[in-house]
């Protein structure tokens, strides 16, 4: 029998979950009950408070990442703007930071099990760095951020990446399943479930098979960090400055007030021969900047980290004296405030 389990944790969105639901209980229920379908969670049998009003629902079991079948990620439904603690980064890194983020990554490691997403649970595995390099969707005000974690976004309904298929808005919950069932138990089935719901399943579904558009042929995940690891060392500052160092200059204790957490960061600046270059180190994580920029008084940077989630973040500061101060943004996530001061 093909098992689906359908992931609840606090904060999640009620469509998402609810469409795939309504779907596979409708196959089972015309496909003489060969597939079944529950609500789980990481924690196992409890009542789980969505981000929609606070309606709850009740999860009747612990997720099984080793159990055959199909596993089901909703996103959050929260404050799209704005980095308070209902906002929608604030849930999704929180679910993140629980025992669902291995118990996803053990599943995905299972030939004959399907991880789904719909809308925003792609955002919450690429924020626990479970899908590098995989192609994906989420929903469109999420894609920046889906390619800042390691993804590599596609501008789909829904996409296929062998056993990761996920979806883009809310409402792509029920293309998901349509398209799970017509894969797992036949498109006579499916079709029958369009019948009556009176809904066709929306969009080409993306594979990464056939013949790429001459005219559109995205890079792959390697040359993607081929090219940035070109521009990553150095990058020569303002043109009328005269000095061999720079007001950046110096060791500097930072922090940045993250929708997940306050992160502390130590940065390295050092100018030789009017370039700059810099290192941040986070916890027992040390990496270089990348393509730093000097301007108007500003140093721009990128910056890859994978704690406490996958990122690419990019940062802008100004310095006034020993004091540091400006911003990192990961896509279209609020900016998050850096604030710091020289120690040396």
């Amino acid at each position: 029998m093909l098992t689906v389990q359908i992931v609840l944790f606090d904060g999640f969105d009620l469509m998402d979950a609810i469409a795939p639901y309504e779907v596979f209980h409708a196959a089972a229920m015309h496909a003489d009950h060969v597939l079944k379908v529950e609500l789980v969670t990481a924690e196992g049998p409890r009542s789980v408070t969505s981000g929609t009003n606070g309606l709850k629902m009740e999860a009747s079991g612990r997720l099984d990442p080793k159990h055959e079948g199909i596993i089901v990620v909703p996103g959050a439904s929260g404050d799209v703007e704005g980095d308070g603690p209902d906002s929608i980064p604030a849930i999704l890194g929180k679910a993140m930071n629980t025992e669902l983020t291995p118990m996803i990554r053990e599943a995905l490691d299972h030939k004959d099990i399907v991880v789904a997403t719909v809308c925003g649970g792609s955002l919450l595995l690429a924020m626990g760095g479970l899908m590098e390099g995989r192609h994906a969707v989420t929903h469109r005000l999420g894609m920046d951020l889906l390619g800042a974690a390691g993804a590599i976004p596609v501008p789909a309904r829904v996409v296929d990446d062998g056993n990761l298929v996920t979806g883009g808005g809310v409402t792509s919950g029920l293309d998901v399943a349509l398209y799970l069932v017509e894969r797992e138990l036949g498109p006579r089935i499916a079709h029958e479930i369009e019948q009556l719901f009176e809904y066709e399943r929306r969009g080409t579904v993306w594979k990464e098979t056939g013949i790429a558009p001459s005219t559109h042929k995205s890079i792959t995940n390697n040359e993607q960090r081929t090219v940035m690891n070109q521009t990553a060392v150095t990058s020569v500052i303002v043109q009328n400055e005269n000095t061999e160092t720079s007001v950046f200059d110096g060791n500097w204790d930072t922090t940045i007030v993250t929708p997940v957490g306050k992160l502390e960061v130590k940065l390295y600046i050092t100018t030789s021969f009017d370039v700059i270059q810099g290192t941040a180190i986070q916890g027992d994580e040390t990496i270089r900047f990348l393509n730093p920029v000097c301007y108007d008084n500003k140093l721009t940077w990128s910056l890859p980290i994978t704690k406490p989630m996958r990122l690419n973040l990019k940062f802008e500061v100004t310095v006034d004296g020993d004091q540091m101060n400006g911003i990192a943004r990961a896509g279209l996530l609020p900016a998050s405030k850096l604030s710091g001061r020289r120690v040396n």
